[in-house]
C-alpha cells in the first residue's frame, strides 16, 4: 500500500447563497468547480493531461449543477481531455468523502496524481427550488420530498432535528448563542491575521475581472444579545404537514421519540450560513510526488464513514470520530486540532461535551455559521484550513468529520509530512 499525499489545498470565497444577492449567484457551477482546479494545475506547475482523475462532490446534482460537475470542472478549467472526472453525492459529507476516495485510489496504487474536492451553489438549489413551483413541476428532489418519510425511518427537516437533539441533550439557547458568536470571533480574527490568504484564489469571469475575492457570509460585530432578539427559525416548520397522514416534520421525530417534547432554539445566527463556493486538494503518491518534484504537506493516515440514527440525523460525528481514531491506532489525545462542521451549533457542541475536547483546539478558525456551508465543498475546505493551520502553529495532526443528512458522518484524519 502506498501512502496519499497532500500536495496543495485552495478554494473560492464563500459568497451569499441566495439568488440574486450574492457575488458567484451568476456563476455557472462548472466554472466554480474549474476555479479551484486550474489554481492547483498553476500553483503547482502542473501540465495538462498529467491528473489521472478528478474525484468530486456535489449534492444537488440538479439543473446546471447536474452532469457530473467534476468531469465538465476539469474540460473547462483546461486540465486536457483525457483527464476523467467522477461526481458523487453524501450530502454535506461529499466533499469530505471525495478526498477519502482518493485516498483509498492513492493508497492501493490504481490511480498516481489526483484532484479531489467538491463544490456547490446553493443560490442554484434555491432558484430551482423556485422554478418547480411557479412552473408547478415535480419536485427534482431537492426538498424535502417523500423519500425522507419511509415508515420504518422517518426523516425530519435539519433544523427541527438540531432543536430535538439540543432538548434531548439539555443544551440551552444561550450556549448555542455563545458557540455562534464564539465561531464568528475566531472567523474574524483568522481573516484580519490572514491565516485564510495562502488558499483562498479569487473566482474570475472569462475576461479576467474579479467576480469575488473574499467571504460574504461573515458577521463579525455579532454580539449574543444579537442572537437572543432573533426568533427560533424552525417551530413553524416543524409542524409543517409532510403527508396526507397529518405527520409533520415534529411527529416524525416523536414517532421514533415519542417523549421528546422539542423545544426551539436554532436560528439563522446559530446555524450554518448559505453559500456557494468550491474547494478542492491535489493528491498523489510519494513516487509521483517525486517524480513531478512536488513537495508534500501531509498525508491522510485514516478514514471512516458511519451511519446514525436517521430520524435524529445530526449525531454521527461522534461515532465517526471514534471510528477513524481506532482505525488509526489513536486517541483524542493523539489529536491536536479538530474541524467539525457547523451545520448547526448544537452538533458541534455535542461533539466537544462527549469526546471531553478543549475547546481550544476546536474549529479554531470558525467555522460554517460564521463563513457558510456550500455542501458538498465544505469538507474539502475545512481540510485545507485545518492543514494551513497545523503548518501555522507548527502541529502534526488534525481530524476532520461532519454529519450528513441520513443520519451518516464520514471523518479523516490527517497528518503534516
Amino acid at each position: 500500500m502506498s501512502e496519499a499525499y497532500i500536495i496543495d489545498a485552495v478554494r473560492t470565497p464563500r459568497g451569499a447563497g441566495k439568488p440574486g444577492k450574492g457575488g458567484l449567484v451568476n456563476c455557472h457551477p462548472q466554472h466554480l468547480a474549474a476555479t479551484v482546479m486550474k489554481a492547483l494545475m498553476q500553483r503547482n506547475n502542473i501540465t495538462a493531461n498529467s491528473i489521472d482523475d478528478v474525484v468530486w462532490g456535489t449534492s444537488a446534482q440538479k439543473g446546471r449543477q447536474g452532469g457530473d460537475v467534476g468531469r465538465m470542472g476539469a474540460l473547462d478549467a483546461g486540465l486536457g481531455i483525457e483527464v476523467s472526472g467522477v461526481t458523487m453525492d453524501r450530502f454535506c459529507g461529499s466533499g469530505l468523502t471525495a478526498i477519502a476516495l482518493a485516498a483509498g485510489q492513492l493508497g492501493a496504487g490504481f490511480e498516481d496524481l489526483l484532484i479531489a474536492g467538491g463544490s456547490e451553489m446553493m443560490s442554484e438549489i434555491e432558484s430551482q427550488r423556485r422554478l418547480e413551483q411557479e412552473h408547478k413541476m415535480p419536485s427534482l428532489g431537492l426538498g424535502t420530498g417523500n423519500h425522507r418519510l419511509q415508515a420504518k425511518f422517518p426523516q425530519s427537516h435539519q433544523g427541527v432535528c438540531a432543536d430535538a437533539i439540543a432538548t434531548m441533550e439539555g443544551i440551552t439557547r444561550e450556549a448555542l448563542d455563545a458557540f455562534a458568536v464564539e465561531s464568528q470571533r475566531r472567523a474574524h480574527k483568522a481573516f484580519t491575521e490572514g491565516r485564510f490568504d495562502k488558499s483562498i484564489v479569487p473566482v474570475l469571469d472569462d475576461e479576467g475581472h474579479v467576480i469575488l475575492d473574499k467571504d460574504e457570509h461573515p458577521r463579525p460585530s455579532t454580539t449574543e444579545e444579537d442572537l437572543a432578539k432573533l426568533a427560533p427559525s424552525f417551530a413553524q416548520i416543524a409542524d409543517f404537514p409532510v403527508d396526507k397522514k397529518g405527520n409533520t416534520f415534529k411527529t416524525l421525530i416523536n414517532s421514533v421519540y415519542p417523549n421528546i417534547d422539542i423545544q426551539h432554539y436554532h436560528h439563522a445566527g446559530n446555524s450554518s450560513g448559505i453559500v456557494d463556493g468550491a474547494a478542492a486538494l491535489l493528491m498523489a503518491t510519494p513516487a509521483k510526488a517525486a517524480e513531478l518534484g512536488l513537495v508534500p504537506r501531509a498525508k491522510v493516515i485514516a478514514a471512516a464513514n458511519i451511519g446514525d440514527c436517521p430520524t435524529l440525523m445530526l449525531n454521527g460525528p461522534v461515532p465517526a470520530a471514534k471510528k477513524v481514531l481506532q482505525k488509526a491506532g489513536l486517541t483524542v489525545a493523539d489529536i491536536d486540532l479538530w474541524e467539525v462542521n457547523e451545520a448547526f451549533a448544537v452538533v458541534v457542541e455535542k461533539f466537544i461535551r462527549d469526546l471531553n475536547l478543549d475547546r481550544n483546539k476546536v474549529n479554531v478558525n470558525g467555522g460554517a455559521i460564521a463563513m457558510g456551508h456550500p455542501i458538498g465543498a465544505t469538507g474539502a475546505v475545512m481540510v485545507g484550513t485545518v492543514l494551513d493551520e497545523l503548518e501555522r502553529q507548527g502541529l502534526r495532526r488534525a481530524l476532520i468529520t461532519m454529519c450528513a443528512a441520513g443520519g451518516m458522518a464520514p471523518a479523516i484524519i490527517i497528518e503534516r509530512v
